[in-house]
């Protein structure tokens, strides 16, 4: 498992298709080490701290390993590093694999998986394909987010050690096709119980519970 690349960014403003917002999804790949703190990349930010970043958001990671798939869907090759707006481009970390709670260790930083990605209409206006965020979820090629249990610096290139499996071993791609895409109430009580899971997660699975 192997960290190809760092993208980050700050936020800007963008006007697409008659909203007018801040963004930081629009990142770029970074040279040499960068210092991993328990909120974000050095360099990085967030343009809409409501819904992005902030503890259990701090570092989204996406598989290099869809950019094959996506270039196909899309009839496009002119993919970098940080086109679906992560900042670790990595290679060996599928969806179906990756458990929520897992965690890794990267550079001299130690991290842990949080949450499944749910894109919004920022990706569509990037990548200049109305409704692309719900091609996207059905996908089911998420991506996922990290919290930072260790500070410290990674870099492209760098090895991605898993240190420690959830004892639930409730994949990223289970966990979001229970809450977006097949909705099975016994998966739900399942991921619920993640302790590592996101509390946005928890209570979006408690409320589809009291749904049921």
């Amino acid at each position: 498992m192997k960290l190809l690349s760092v993208n980050v960014a700050q936020p800007k403003t963008v006007s697409i298709n008659g909203r007018t917002y801040d963004t930081g999804i629009y990142k770029s790949a970074v040279a040499g080490s960068v210092s991993l703190n328990k909120l974000n990349l050095a360099g990085d930010g967030q343009g809409d701290l409501k819904n992005h970043g902030g503890e259990y958001q701090a570092v989204y990671c996406y598989p290099y390993e869809h950019y094959a798939y996506w270039a196909s869907e899309l009839a496009g090759d002119d993919f970098a590093f940080g086109h679906f707006g992560e900042n670790f481009t990595t290679q060996g970390l599928l969806e179906n694999e990756v458990c929520i709670g897992d965690t890794f260790g990267i550079g001299n930083a130690v991290v842990q998986v949080t949450q499944p990605r749910v894109p919004c209409y920022k990706l569509a206006d990037k990548l200049g394909i109305t409704g692309f965020e719900a091609t996207f979820l059905r996908a089911n090629r998420s991506g996922f987010y990290l919290s930072v249990l260790e500070e410290g610096d990674v870099k492209a290139g760098d090895s991605i050690a898993l240190l420690s499996k959830n004892a639930i071993g409730m994949s990223v791609a289970e966990v979001n096709a229970a809450l977006y895409l097949d909705k099975q109430p016994i998966q739900a009580e399942r991921a619920r119980r993640i302790t590592a899971l996101s509390p946005g997660w928890k209570r979006s699975f408690e409320q589809l519970l009291a749904k049921s």
